[in-house]
């Protein structure tokens, strides 16, 4: 081998080692650059978890005041709905399968069972998912073998625009209403029927 030949082969070396040192330096700035990414996602993400907690937390409160303070239970039976046992948080169904889901309070007597799906801000959507969910509640008890119940749907929040209020009547709910001083079922339009399921 020539020393020409020799000095290439030394200088492509050395170019060769001065491209991995680069490479390995932008290698090293991008790992460290998305760790810290990673770290800020994660940050955000436990920063999350606190804000769904909270409003988790929020719901529960609410459907506590509605039974306490506002004394939801008295408004139904005035209404004629004798309701003598109420739950929170009622689980039905097989998780996984199309007819299960949670009911945030769920009222009864003997033969009625009023459902309560309760929301900070409560929405059509959540009004035509609450509706979803009692069919799903019917389907449930009936497969179950559960004595028959009329089913009476409700929704409730803290902030309810006017077409929502609405929209929930037209459908057959009752709405009830939070504020800081009090709870109540609004007045239905003449000619309301509670739709049953």
């Amino acid at each position: 081998m020539s020393q020409q030949q020799n000095a290439t082969t030394y200088e492509d070396v050395l170019g060769l080692i001065q491209k991995v040192a680069d490479q390995t330096r932008k290698t090293e700035r991008l790992v460290r650059k998305t760790a810290k990414q990673m770290k800020e996602t994660d940050k955000r993400m436990k920063e999350t978890n606190i804000t769904v907690g909270s409003l988790g937390n929020k719901v529960g409160d609410m459907v506590e005041k509605l039974l306490g303070e506002g004394k939801l239970v008295a408004q139904f039976r005035e209404l004629g709905h004798r309701v003598k046992t109420h739950s929170q948080n009622k689980k039905f169904g097989e998780e996984g399968t199309t007819d299960c889901g949670e009911i945030d309070l769920f009222m009864e007597d003997g033969d009625v069972a009023i459902l309560v799906e309760a929301k900070t801000t409560l929405r059509k959507d959540d009004v035509t998912d609450h509706i979803e969910r009692l069919e799903k509640y019917r389907r449930f008890a009936d497969a179950e073998g559960y004595p028959k119940k009329r089913l009476v749907g409700a929704v409730a929040g803290t902030v309810i625009a006017e077409n929502v209020i609405n929209f929930a009547h037209e459908k057959g709910l009752y709405v009830i209403v939070q504020s800081a001083r009090a709870v109540e079922i609004m007045p239905s339009p003449d000619g309301f029927v509670a739709h049953e399921w």
